[in-house]
């Protein structure tokens, strides 16, 4: 059976710190394939400074482009409005039904997982992989599974290291200066950037 890392997000623009992530957590929890899967219409955020998903795909598939076992999907821009991640891992699981799906978050996300809509889903689908801010983070991570996540019937792995921080608002912020930048994104997408005239006010 093969082992696929869901990576879901704005990838507003896909940076480093994205790839750094997919590259952790293939090696660590054994991946077969880590997916990309940008969001169309994200229902926790603000839209202000969202580029077009044309454009957010196309980024993404240039920073995976050099990475055999990582791949881009389209389902969430398909599917148009709002996506959930409940909605999102079921037809994942349609796509891949021999695959065990592991859904790799974030700690602030991972400690909000049982207000998400339908978290018995979510639980059933795949298996959190939760990514720690620090090192001090895990303590906290794994009370949250078992005071809160496991008893709703979630499965998780609680990675032990963080992995570099990067700020999609800072590259954004400073997509003027490339000598800044430079060691947060790849060439290609930053080019891809300037092309297109993108995170101009």
């Amino acid at each position: 059976m093969r082992k696929t890392g869901i990576i879901g997000g704005t990838f507003n623009p896909i940076h480093n710190g994205h790839i750094l992530l997919a590259v952790y957590c293939k090696e660590k929890l054994n991946l077969d394939r880590v997916v990309f899967i940008p969001t169309y219409t994200p229902p926790h955020k603000s839209d202000k400074d969202l580029v077009s998903e044309v454009h957010r795909l196309n980024m993404c598939n240039i920073a995976v482009q050099n990475h055999v076992d990582f791949s881009v999907s389209d389902i969430e821009i398909k599917r148009k409005g709002k996506s959930y991640t409940f909605e999102t891992l079921t037809s994942l699981k349609e796509i891949y039904p021999h695959d065990t799906l592991y859904f790799i978050t974030g700690a602030d996300m991972f400690l909000t997982l049982e207000k998400w809509k339908n978290p018995e889903i979510i639980f059933d689908k795949a298996i959190i992989a939760a990514v720690p801010r620090n090192s001090s983070d895990c303590k906290m991570l794994s009370s949250h599974y078992k005071n809160f996540l496991k008893p709703l019937g979630a499965k998780a792995c609680i990675l032990d290291e963080p992995v570099l921080s990067v700020s999609s608002t800072f590259i954004r912020e400073n997509i003027d200066n490339y000598d800044l930048i430079k060691s947060l994104i790849d060439r290609n997408v930053y080019e891809y950037i300037v092309k297109n005239n993108l995170y101009k006010e």
